[in-house]
């Protein structure tokens, strides 16, 4: 178990902050992207061909210790030598524990978004959707320096925004994650506030919030029960193997949701054969590395399973666009020939 000081990683090895092309609070164009960052061919085949880097996507509710549990696994690979690098999503946060390689707040200024774009009327919700919108349309540039520094990493962790909806259902969030998925073994991991998951209520909701990010993002999902210092998670891992026992909690509830809840636990019961459900603690480390365990076994998951598929999806959408082009160039083709013969049919009257 480690036991360290949380905050040591920090001081004891800074992290080398990449700086980009600066992104102006206003644009003229749409915040909203349309489509996925470009980059080469040639150099997403060079980082194929050589060791990957794992990222990790951390994903979690405000207040579920996602920020803190950053801060431990980075503490963790930096106590092992094995230095992560650090992208942070999250354009809202006031302080990190750790040092970012690649920061969005040194590229956006989301209070100064907000403020240019008041004909929108954007509150803070909105002010970070359009934050990540922005940022998005430079993330080619955030590639090509996670693809200078990959062969000497072994893993890129990207802590996301609190407000879970702005990353997992935007187009922004999106497109950053098949971007990153597109060339690296990518893991999610959706981290819950143990403490606060004892009811069954909102232990349900944070399984449904937790289905509906697995399908949304289609990549190996690790379910991290952070908080076991103060609450331990085996009773939600025996709600989820033992399908009795959560019915029995739900007895003991009076709530007009239990007919609902009852409903819907049949539903994922299927659900939770297929996750990787691990317990840590964010303060005291207990559990680290049985999380690096699962870590593990779903990035061989990714290798067998859904890189073929993201490779395949990758495959036919070039299909596709090549299949455009040649149908919009054989439709200028006819269009010329058209012009071209009523041309000579005036000449020739």
């Amino acid at each position: 178990m480690e036991t360290s000081n949380i905050a040591s990683s920090s001081s004891s090895s800074v992290a080398q902050q990449e700086s980009f092309t600066n992104i102006p609070p206003t644009a003229s164009t749409s915040t909203q992207p349309s489509q996925s960052p470009q980059t080469s061919t040639t150099a997403s085949n060079e980082i194929s061909a050589k060791k990957q880097p794992v990222v990790l996507l951390c994903i979690g509710m405000a207040g579920s210790g996602k920020t803190t549990l950053m801060q431990r696994i980075n503490a963790h690979l930096h106590s092992i030598k094995k230095p992560p690098y650090v992208i942070n999503l999250d354009p809202a946060v006031t302080q990190l524990p750790f040092t970012a390689n690649i920061d969005i707040r040194d590229t956006i200024n989301y209070k100064e978004v907000m403020k240019q774009y008041v004909s929108s009327w954007l509150g803070p919700n909105g002010g970070i959707l359009t934050s990540l919108n922005l940022f998005t349309t430079k993330f080619d540039q955030v590639l090509e320096f996670v693809a200078k520094r990959a062969p000497a990493l072994n893993h890129i962790i990207v802590d996301t925004p609190g407000q879970i909806e702005i990353f997992t259902w935007s187009a922004s969030g999106a497109i950053i994650t098949d971007a990153l998925a597109a060339t690296y073994p990518c893991v999610v991991a959706y981290i819950i506030d143990t403490p606060r998951t004892t009811n069954p209520a909102t232990f349900m909701s944070n399984m449904l919030y937790a289905c509906s990010i697995l399908y949304k993002t289609k990549l190996p999902f690790i379910l991290v029960f952070n908080k076991t210092d103060v609450v331990s998670h085996e009773f939600a891992v025996k709600w989820m193997t033992d399908f009795e026992a959560f019915q029995l909690a739900l007895q003991k509830e009076t709530s007009f949701m239990n007919s609902l809840m009852h409903s819907m636990s049949l539903v994922l019961d299927e659900f939770y054969q297929h996750l990787r459900v691990v317990g840590v603690s964010a303060m005291t480390g207990e559990g680290i590395n049985e999380f690096f365990e699962a870590i593990d076994k779903a990035v061989e998951e990714y290798e067998t399973e859904y890189k073929p598929e993201i490779e395949r999806l990758i495959r036919e959408k070039a299909e596709r666009q090549e299949n455009e082009k040649q149908a919009q160039i054989n439709k200028l083709m006819e269009d010329m020939d058209v012009s071209g013969n009523a041309v000579k049919s005036q000449n020739g009257m």
